[in-house]
């Protein structure tokens, strides 16, 4: 039969549920992301079990130890830790932080009220466990290799914040002796890191100039240094290495030659920090802060030589300190190997500029997840473009001097009689179908030029030399006439539709000159109707 409980058994169950409830509460707080961003919002110190506590709101200048939005991190609350590898491209958050220690003589401190700290993770696979662990709240990646991680990564819900800088010669190929153009790559053995911006700055390369990496032997390496030791031992016959290794190695083995590197091929790999979104979410007044800091730093050291000066020699002595001996002079080579983007190069890069017609956030990431994924290096679902942006920052920021505008494209002289024999790096054949006698692209014709050569021209800021063919048909002098006015054809597309630089194009036409197939036959003369397109060395 029931029996009535006491008032002192009434009094445990009270405290039974009061204890069940602070637990939970607890564990709420403490172990999930959602309640250490509801208790950084309110203030609350001290939640855990002692050995980190909450982050206190933008400003909050208290030294109680806090987890960010992480645990175990020992760090206080209102320092930002970011992890980064050796590379130049940071240079505008490290100028402005006045090094890479959190400190209250950095200028996000002073002008914002945080810390900000720099941690060197070089080791790729160590960086992103110390991203999952909480160790870190922002992290380096590239966008091109991005859509190879962000499967893994899937469980922190990560996103793109912003964007730190393009390489511009820090990233090269190196190449032995009578390799001078990319068809000559075809069937070497080429080292490279594979699933890094190495990677992908060879698949470019090498589309480029009509191959795939199905045509070349991939040796894989564990870094860009390892495939520059094996350059060096000659086991290879090219390498994707980074700068200096470039210089290095091409001095160590005579007649080796750096054979392109990113200061021509300026659009493909593109340096941006990403954080989980439920850390952004909680943070997005510091985040914001720290993002327009970093963008003042960077348009400062573009701008002002001794402003470059002094971030060459703060990354001189932090990469110094920490094992990698750099001298100042090394340091401002470093930095001048990158383009440190600025708040208007982000406002592109984020596709919020409607006038800019080059390679965005969205173009790159998704043509390298097509790219990597036909190649069968994406694992799971690779979540579209609008899913991992995160332009929060960077819409709600407002720096309008014109050293935060956007990078110029780049200028090119009036071509030369001289241009026109110059040596090609690369060649693209496309068989553009014209009916006879004509020059006018129709739509199919468009559709082929955007999707084989829009692209490469876009990611690669060389001169292009657009050369006409055609076949036998009609008599040699018509054809010449012919070629030229349909090769011109293409570059007023290229230059009308996609607002490239007219004198970037060199126009020729070889009429029926030079064929690659027999005129004999049908197949023949219509791989003779053809348009090239030629990158051209600096």
């Amino acid at each position: 039969m029931a029996r009535r409980l006491t008032t002192f058994s009434k009094f445990l169950i009270t405290l039974l549920i009061i204890g069940a409830i602070a637990f939970i509460g607890r564990y709420f707080l403490t172990q999930t992301d959602a309640g250490r961003g509801l208790a950084e919002k309110a203030g609350v110190e001290n939640v855990d079990n002692g050995s980190s506590g909450s982050n206190a709101s933008s400003g909050n200048n208290s030294n109680t130890n806090t987890s960010s939005g992480n645990t175990n991190s020992g760090s206080t609350d209102d320092v930002i830790r970011i992890g980064v590898v050796t590379w130049g491209g940071y240079a505008g958050g490290q100028y402005f932080n006045e090094g890479f220690e959190a400190s209250k003589n950095s200028r996000f401190y002073k002008d914002y009220g945080f810390q900000v700290e720099f941690k060197v993770l070089d080791d790729f696979e160590a960086s992103r466990n110390a991203f999952r662990a909480g160790e870190v709240d922002l992290l380096w990646a590239t966008i091109d290799a991005f859509p190879t991680e962000v499967g893994a990564l899937s469980a922190v819900d990560p996103v793109i914040v912003f964007q730190a800088d393009w390489s511009r010669g820090g990233d090269a190929i190196i190449a032995q002796r009578g390799i001078t153009r990319v068809s000559d790559l075809k069937g070497k053995d080429i080292a490279v890191a594979e699933l890094t911006p190495s990677h992908s700055f060879l698949i470019w390369l090498l589309e480029a100039g009509g191959l795939s990496i199905n045509d070349v032997t991939i040796k894989p390496q564990a870094s860009a240094v390892d495939a520059a030791e094996v350059f060096k031992s000659g086991r290879v016959d090219a390498a994707v290495v980074w700068s200096p290794d470039d210089i290095l190695a091409t001095k160590a083995v005579p007649g080796s030659r750096i054979l392109e590197s990113t200061r021509s091929a300026a659009y493909i790999i593109a340096d941006v920090f990403m954080a989980k979104r439920g850390w952004a979410d909680a943070n997005q007044d510091r985040l914001q802060k720290l993002y327009e800091g970093w963008m003042r730093g960077a348009a400062e050291i573009n701008s002002n030589s001794s402003s470059r000066q002094k971030a060459a020699e703060i990354l001189s002595r932090e990469f110094t300190e920490r094992g990698t001996s750099l001298n100042p002079s090394e340091a401002a080579e470093m930095i001048g190997n990158v383009r440190l983007v600025t708040h208007g190069d982000n406002k592109n890069f984020f596709s919020l500029n409607n006038d800019y017609k080059g390679v965005s956030g969205n173009s790159l990431y998704s043509t390298m997840a097509n790219k990597y994924g036909d190649l069968g290096f994406v694992e799971g679902r690779v979540p579209a473009w609008r899913q991992i942006a995160y332009p929060k920052l960077v819409v709600n920021t407002n720096l309008t001097s014109p050293a935060d505008f956007p990078e110029k494209g780049k200028t090119y002289a009036k071509p030369t009689a001289a241009d026109e024999k110059k040596e090609a790096l690369a060649t693209k054949e496309l068989s553009i179908s014209f009916r006879t006698g004509e020059f006018q692209l129709d739509g199919n014709a468009k559709t082929l030029i955007d999707r084989e050569f829009v692209e490469i021209a876009k990611v690669f800021n060389s001169r292009i030399r657009i050369e006409g063919n055609t076949d036998n048909t009609g008599s040699a002098a018509s054809n010449q006439r012919l070629s030229e006015k349909r090769a011109q054809a293409v570059a007023d597309y290229l230059i009308k539709t996609h607002g490239m630089n007219p004198d970037r194009f060199i126009v020729i036409g070889n009429g029926q000159s030079q064929p690659v197939a027999d005129n004999g036959t049908e197949e023949g003369r219509a791989k003779n109707r053809r348009t090239d397109f030629e990158l051209l060395t600096d």
